[in-house]
């Protein structure tokens, strides 16, 4: 009975699920959860899912302190570097297609100054050796996108960065610049830009639409605002890493970031909630997925190698990690006001998202927290 009503408890939708549905020997996922997020800040969201159902979802804080709207996990943010997980995938769809092979050269469909030897391959593992400068700055204002154009944005980033840090295959990188330069091969392959692909190829083939993720903010009313503590480093560092006009007023002790787009797309740029993200894991856990056929699944999962045969905590898209005896697979993300991750344990059937509007949290830290509480319990109620 007791393992019953837990059950009962962490399926119920997240409208009907507040503090009157605890369970009295449950209370510390919800002391977790609280913890997170001042009733009076900035908000968070939180996704469990397995491949049938949303075993439990839960949001806490604000989404937009000044006018007191509490945050939901369908509120939209930027998902920053989760991006890259999604373009990995547009990439592996195009392999799929015979559009491309994994092992060709990248200047078979876009000009770098780099080794010309460096394949898709390489850029989806960060094996590529392209540097990795902090890309902070590689914003623009939501209000001045009409008028942004990215070509030239990449070649004069391109311009200045140059030089190789290494050769291509002989470690591991991560690099910004290398997914930027895969969303040019898509749009070379395909004939659509990134965000066009993304639409056709994982939006629309999930039921999903623009509005749910995307590359720009559609309904601002259910976008959240993203903020930086006042008396925090990332606050008082702003003046050398941000440009001024990304910076909006104080809500109470806290620094509104004004709505930006990434320049590069496909290396961050895309706009999502909690909610459309599970729905992206949901199709990646499922035997059969929308999105890939098994031969490109399994390789989204594969761990790559060096030249020299050297394992990397890397696949074709995902970073690797452990948690106790959980194997995960995962893509962090975050700038200036937000921060996010998503997981898939392959080994226990679950997965999970989580994306806040404030850049100090550790979403890493959280998440691991979180998702070892359910880990745990609902592995032994199945």
């Amino acid at each position: 009975m007791r393992w019953l009503l837990f059950i009962v408890s962490i399926v119920l939708p997240e409208q009907i699920l507040g503090e009157n549905a605890l369970l009295p020997h449950q209370p510390e996922i919800f002391k977790q959860l609280d913890s997170l997020s001042s009733h009076d800040g900035p908000g968070v969201q939180y996704i469990l899912l397995d491949k049938d159902k949303i075993v439990f979802s839960a949001s806490r804080g604000l989404a937009d302190i000044e006018n007191n709207t509490p945050m939901t996990i369908d509120h939209t943010m930027p998902i920053f570097s989760m991006t890259k997980t999604l373009t990995a995938i547009s990439i592996l769809q195009l392999v799929e297609r015979q559009k491309l092979d994994l092992d060709d050269r990248v200047s078979n469909y876009v000009k770098h100054p780099y080794n010309q030897d460096i394949t898709i391959r390489h850029l989806l593992s960060h094996t590529s050796g392209i540097p990795n400068p902090v890309p902070l700055r590689w914003v623009h204002l939501a209000d001045d996108h009409h008028s942004f154009d990215e070509q030239q944005s990449l070649t004069s980033i391109l311009e200045n960065n140059s030089d190789s840090e290494s050769e291509p295959g002989e470690k591991y990188g991560y690099t910004n610049i290398g997914y930027w330069l895969l969303g040019g091969v898509i749009k070379t392959v395909s004939g659509k830009n990134f965000c066009s692909f993304i639409e056709e190829n994982i939006t629309h083939k999930l039921g999903l639409s623009f509005n749910e993720i995307g590359c720009e903010i559609v309904d601002i009313k259910n976008h959240a605002k993203g903020y930086l503590k006042k008396y925090s480093f990332f606050n008082l560092t702003k003046y050398f890493i941000m440009d001024k006009s990304t910076w909006g007023g104080y809500e109470d002790s806290w620094l509104r970031i004004n709505n930006v787009y990434l320049n590069g797309p496909s290396f961050g740029g895309l706009i999502s909630s909690s909610r459309t993200i599970s729905h992206i894991l949901q199709d990646l856990l499922k035997d059969r997925s929308q999105l890939l056929g098994d031969n490109m699944k399994s390789a989204l999962y594969t761990q790559q190698k060096t030249t020299d045969g050297k394992y990397i905590e890397m696949t074709l898209g995902w970073h690797i990690g452990s948690m106790n005896s959980a194997k995960y697979f995962f893509k962090e993300g975050g700038g200036a006001g937000f921060h996010c991750e998503m997981r898939i344990y392959p080994g226990n059937g679950l997965a999970s998202v989580m994306i806040v509007n404030r850049t100090s949290l550790n979403t890493n830290k959280k998440l691991s927290q979180l998702d070892s509480w359910f880990i745990k319990k609902y592995n032994k109620s199945n």
